[in-house]
C-alpha cells in the first residue's frame, strides 16, 4: 500500500494501515514530515510552522498518540478550558475548574471577570439553546449570523465566540460555517469535562506525532520516504497502481494508494486518470478558497516570562494589534526559555504588511497589553506565514468523500467530508477512515 503525503493525515493512514498487517510505503516530498503541522529548523534553532492547541476531544489523535507510543502526559501540557487576557487590558478571565460537565462551565460563567451581567446571560443563553438543538441546524449560514440569532451581545462576540472561530475554523465569523461551528463547540463545551481540556505540544509538531508515526511504519515492516515528490498516478490494467516518483525515491505499483497530499495537489494527481469522476473531484478541489495562518516568534533573554502559558488578545488592526493569542515556549519546553509565539489566525491583512513591519507590530502589542516596555525589543524576531495553511470553512462548503469511487483509491486530509473544519483531529480522522477503505 502506498500513502502519499507525510502530513498527519498520510501518517495517522499509513500507521493504521500498518497495523493491519499491509506492508506500507510513506512518500512525502519534504524533508520533514508533518505537514501544515511540523518542526522548522533555522539557524540552529527549532519552532513550529504554527502553534497549535489540541483539545481533550481529539479522541482519534490521542488514541494514535498512544498506538505510536507517544506519552500524551508528558508531551502535551493539560490546561482546563479557558479564555484569559493580561490583566487590565480591557479583555476578561474566564477559566473552567476541573469539575464534572456541565458544572465546570456554570462556575467558571459566575467566576467570570470583565464580563457584564448581560453578557453572562447571553452565554448562558447560546449554552441551554444549542444543547436544546441538540448543537445542529437544518440549513447553514454564517458563525454571525448565528450569534445575531442568539442575541450574543457584542463585547461576548469580541472576547469569546470571535476569537473561538478564529483558532478553530481559521475563518473569520462573518463567513465561516456556523454548522462547523457547533459541531466544534458539541464536542467540546457540550461533552464532558475532559473533551474541553487544553492541550498544548510540550514537543515540536513533528516530534508529536508524525516522527514516531514513521519509527512505527518501520517497525512494521514498512518503509519511509522523505524528499520524494509524487508526480503520476496511473491505474494498471490488473487494478493496481502506478506511482511515479522523483527525489529519494522513484515510485512503483501498490494495490492501493492513499492521497493525502493538499487539495491542488491531489486535484491534480486525480486529473491525470482521465476520468470524469476523478475530474469532478478535481474541479471540487480547485474551488477550494483558503485562509493564512501567520505565527511571529520574538526570543528575548532567557528567563522573560509571561504569567500563564497562553494568553488570548484583543486583535485590533486599527492600531497595529494584530495578535491573537500569544504562548510563552519557555513554559513548555525549558530549551525556548525567553521565547513568545504570537497566533494570528485568517492573517492575509496582516502578512500583507511585510515580516520586519509585522514583528514590530506584534512586539509592540505585548508591551502595550501586559505594561511591559521591555517586550518591544525582542533579540530576534521571525514570522511564518502559511498563505494556504487550511481551507475557508464557509457555510455550505462540498467536501469530497474519503472514497472515491476507484477500488484502490481514497483521499485523506483535512479538507475531507467530515463534521469538523481543517484541525489535526480533523486530519488524523480522515487517515483512519481513509485506511479503513
Amino acid at each position: 500500500m502506498a500513502v502519499v503525503g507525510g502530513g498527519w493525515a498520510g501518517c495517522a493512514a499509513a500507521v493504521e494501515l500498518s497495523r493491519a498487517g499491509h506492508d506500507v510505503t510513506l512518500f512525502e516530498a519534504a524533508r520533514t514530515l508533518g505537514g501544515r503541522a511540523r518542526r522548522v529548523e533555522f539557524d540552529g534553532g527549532v519552532v513550529d510552522n504554527g502553534q497549535h492547541i489540541l483539545l481533550g476531544a481529539y479522541g482519534a489523535t490521542l488514541r494514535l498518540l498512544q498506538l505510536v507510543g507517544v506519552e500524551a502526559r508528558q508531551a502535551l501540557l493539560n490546561l482546563p478550558l479557558q479564555m484569559r487576557y493580561p490583566p487590565g487590558c480591557g479583555g476578561m478571565d474566564f477559566v473552567a475548574p476541573r469539575w464534572p460537565a456541565p458544572l465546570h462551565l456554570a462556575a467558571a460563567l459566575l467566576r467570570a471577570d470583565g464580563l457584564a451581567r448581560a453578557d453572562k446571560m447571553a452565554l448562558a443563553r447560546f449554552s441551554s439553546t444549542a444543547r436544546w438543538m441538540g448543537w445542529q441546524l437544518h440549513s447553514d449560514c454564517s458563525v454571525s449570523e448565528l450569534l445575531e440569532r442568539f442575541d450574543q451581545s457584542a463585547r461576548l462576540i469580541q472576547l469569546m465566540w470571535r476569537p473561538l472561530c478564529l483558532a478553530a475554523l481559521n475563518t473569520p465569523p462573518e463567513r465561516a460555517s456556523a454548522k462547523i461551528f457547533l459541531n466544534v463547540l458539541r464536542d467540546s463545551l457540550g461533552a464532558r469535562r475532559r473533551a474541553s481540556d487544553m492541550l498544548l505540544p510540550k514537543v515540536d509538531l513533528s516530534a508529536l506525532f508524525p516522527d514516531a508515526a514513521a519509527a512505527f511504519v518501520r517497525r512494521h515492516g514498512g518503509a519511509v520516504h522523505c524528499g520524494a515528490s509524487v508526480t503520476g498516478l496511473r491505474r494498471q490494467a490488473d487494478g493496481g497502481w502506478q506511482l511515479d516518483a522523483r527525489g529519494e525515491a522513484s515510485g512503483g505499483a501498490f494495490d492501493g494508494v492513499i492521497l493525502a497530499t493538499p487539495a491542488a495537489q491531489t486535484a491534480a494527481l486525480l486529473e491525470q486518470l482521465q476520468n470524469p469522476a476523478m475530474s469532478a473531484i478535481a474541479s471540487q478541489l480547485a474551488a477550494f478558497e483558503f485562509e493564512a495562518i501567520s505565527t511571529c516568534y520574538l526570543q528575548y533573554p532567557p528567563g522573560t516570562r509571561l504569567e500563564r502559558a497562553f494568553f488570548a488578545l484583543i486583535d485590533a488592526p486599527q492600531a497595529g494589534h494584530w495578535g491573537q493569542f500569544v504562548f510563552d515556549r519557555g513554559q513548555l519546553d525549558p530549551a525556548q526559555s525567553g521565547m513568545l509565539a504570537v497566533v494570528i489566525s485568517a492573517s492575509a491583512e496582516a502578512a500583507a504588511q511585510g515580516q520586519a513591519a509585522l514583528a514590530k507590530a506584534v512586539a509592540r502589542q505585548l508591551a502595550d497589553v501586559f505594561r511591559r516596555p521591555e517586550l518591544a525589543e525582542p533579540a530576534w524576531s521571525r514570522v511564518i506565514t502559511d498563505k494556504r495553511a487550511t481551507y475557508a470553512c464557509s457555510p455550505g462548503l462540498a467536501r469530497p468523500d474519503n472514497a472515491t469511487g476507484l477500488p484502490g483509491l481514497a483521499l485523506a486530509g483535512d479538507y475531507t467530508h467530515s463534521d469538523y473544519p481543517a484541525t489535526i483531529e480533523s486530519a488524523v480522522r480522515s487517515g483512519v477512515l481513509a485506511a479503513a477503505l
